[in-house]
């Protein structure tokens, strides 16, 4: 079984939303990353067959269903947005698509309560959802499209609404269910840390088009181009200007070697994620750059220090803790070479060794 869109475009207005989406979704789970206005709503409506493409096919297990009826698919898909049936209570709701499906009293009861227990409903089941809060509602919706087995199950941002504690929760929860799962499951997130805990094949889209595809950890280690690199991160990448001088990069006043050969004078992009801007020399090769606080923000356990550097940069250092500095304070910033990603004009990677280190 696999979910294929096969040269897929969807023009509207006079916008082409989608261009040239191809696409082989193997059964399990795939993960579908992308900032937003990337496009990724308008694939799943159309492999969902919400909405016809202007060009291209869909097809599942081979078979072509691009002009066949949602009704006449197998397929479930939970939105950001809950929707529920309102005069029913959480129990019918799970229940109805498993009784449309003409299931046996004693076996849609099991596999309600059973659907109810891992999305944390199982003391709900008689509330309707007028009476949820909408982390409730949402996770309803969700259980809905889980109870009945379906050949593709399309989820789009479906914890989006929930609190940061139950996020969490049920991405353990649903990552296994997942996992080894009969249906072709895509689920579509703009959150690089929950692309990431779920570890699971990943199609970067942006612009309505496919970006990359493949091991998501390997992407955000050494992303193929700059757009894969600012997709799977969070806090965004600092990005600061290079030119190449005899086999050197140039940049925050401070030059680092490049395994690249390139010609002198050719300009780069440096990329440095907040986590890798250190107040102490990390190693003997880190660079250093003399800066000026601007801000320091603290969030729970994280200290978020803007920072202003050589030539009127911004740049942002995320460091573990509360940390107390005052806005015109002087500080020494260092990056370790290895730990940064370097891209050509173009945006492609010419240099990184990797950003978990």
């Amino acid at each position: 079984m696999a979910l294929t869109l096969d040269g897929v475009r969807v023009r509207q207005r006079g916008h082409l939303w989608l261009d040239d989406i191809r696409l082989d979704l193997p059964t399990g789970l795939t993960t579908l990353i992308g900032p937003l206005g990337a496009g990724k709503t308008t694939l799943m409506r159309v492999a969902a067959g919400l909405l016809a493409p202007s060009e291209g096919r869909v097809l599942v297990g081979g078979r072509d269903v691009t002009g066949l009826p949602v009704r006449k698919r197998s397929v479930a898909f939970v939105y950001q947005g809950f929707i529920n049936y309102p005069s029913l209570t959480v129990y019918e709701n799970i229940a109805s698509p498993l009784r449309l499906a003409g299931g046996d009293r004693t076996g849609i009861d099991r596999r309600v309560r059973e659907v109810a227990e891992t999305m944390g409903l199982g003391a709900l089941l008689e509330r309707r959802p007028a009476e949820l809060s909408g982390g409730q509602q949402q996770r309803t919706a969700i259980a809905r499209a889980l109870a009945r087995p379906v050949e593709v199950l399309l989820l789009d941002e479906p914890l989006a609404n929930l609190d940061y504690k139950l996020r969490e929760q049920l991405r353990a929860e649903l990552k296994s269910m997942f996992t080894g799962s009969s249906s072709v499951v895509l689920y579509s997130t703009s959150d690089p840390a929950e692309a990431l805990t779920f570890a699971a094949p990943t199609v970067v889209l942006g612009e309505g088009r496919v970006r990359h595809v493949g091991d998501v950890n390997a992407m955000y280690d050494l992303p193929p181009t700059l757009a894969v690199a600012a997709t799977l991160s969070d806090p965004p990448l600092n990005l600061l200007p290079g030119v190449v001088r005899e086999g050197r990069v140039e940049c925050l006043g401070d030059s680092f070697r490049l395994p690249r050969t390139l010609g002198t004078g050719t300009r780069v992009t440096v990329a440095i994620r907040p986590h890798q801007v250190a107040l102490t020399r990390p190693s003997p090769v880190a660079i250093e750059a003399p800066a000026e606080v601007r801000l320091a923000e603290v969030t729970g356990g994280v200290t978020f220090l803007h920072l202003l550097v050589e030539g009127g940069r911004h740049l942002v250092a995320q460091l573990s803790g509360p940390r107390p500095f005052t806005p015109g304070e002087r500080a020494s910033v260092y990056v370790d070479p290895a730990q940064v990603l370097v891209f050509d004009e173009a945006g492609r990677l010419l240099s990184g060794n990797g950003a978990h280190g």
